[in-house]
Parts: structure tokens; sequence; C-alpha cells
């Protein structure tokens, strides 16, 4: 049955086309190649405009980013400054701010550390060493996320 219908599919096409000129068939296939011309274009504005709505919205983003640094920067200097007239004269120093959390939380976690590495280890300070750097290797850690929550440091871009 599948060969009949295969025949018959060929016959058909072989008809169809010699009933045809020459001219008609040329013009078909000009016309075919202008249609997949046509969508390959549709297809690549379509792309194009995609990318440039992306960009669009990177730039929106990018902007956004900047002026809330610029609004940070200012609330933060603002923040931390002391501003004193004396004579006419206006001197703009920063405020001292002290330890940051990074540096309590390295001091205080070596501390810990070296207290529980002599509990653990008696010999010869060795776990006094070893504990006293692995605290401090973890409150500075910590430490540092502290201070990037309360803004004191900013993210690596």
């Amino acid at each position: 049955m599948k060969k009949i219908l295969m025949v018959a599919a060929i016959g058909a096409t072989v008809l169809a086309s010699c009933g045809k000129s020459e001219k008609q068939v040329a013009l078909e296939k000009q016309q075919a190649l202008v249609a997949y011309r046509d969508s390959i274009k549709l297809d690549s504005f379509k792309r194009a405009e995609a990318l440039a709505e992306k960009q669009r919205v990177e730039a929106e983003h990018q902007a956004e980013l900047a002026a809330a640094r610029r609004s940070a920067a200012r609330s933060y200097s603002s923040s931390n400054t002391v501003t004193t007239s004396s004579a006419g004269v206006t001197n703009t120093q920063a405020e001292k701010k002290g330890w940051s959390s990074a540096a309590k939380g390295t001091a205080i976690g070596a501390g810990v550390g070296a207290l529980t590495g002599v509990l653990i280890d008696k010999k010869d300070g060795r776990g006094a060493i070893i504990g006293g750097l692995t605290g401090a290797g973890a409150g500075y850690v910590i430490g540092r996320a502290e201070d990037r929550k309360s803004g004191r440091v900013q993210k690596n871009q």
C-alpha cells in the first residue's frame, strides 16, 4: 500500500511539474527564495529588538544602582563628617569610628580559640596556636559579614 501511494505521489509531482513552463518554475523558486530571506530578516530583527530591550533594562538597572550608591555615599559621608568653623575657615574631617566588626571578631575569635585549644590539646602551646588561628579566621569572616551589612565595607564589584 505504501509503495502504491509513493508511486502515485511521485507521478503527481512529475505531471504537475511537466505542466508548468520553465518561467513559472523559475518564478516559484525566486518567490521561495524571497520568502526565505524575509523570514531570516524578520528573525534577525526580532533578535536585535530583544537584545536592545535587554540592554535598555540593564542600563536602567545600572542607573538605579549608581543613584543608590550616590545616595548611600552622601548619607554615609554626611553622617560621618564633623565640620568645624573657626574664623571663617571650614574643615571637614572624618569622624573616628573605632574598631570594625572584622577586627573585633578576629580578636575575640583568636582569644576564644586559643583558650579552647589549650583546654583540648595541652602539649607545648600547640593547641593554643591552632585554636587561635582557627578562631581568628572564623571571627574575621563573621565580622566582615557584619561590616558589609552595616555598610562600613562595600562588596567587591
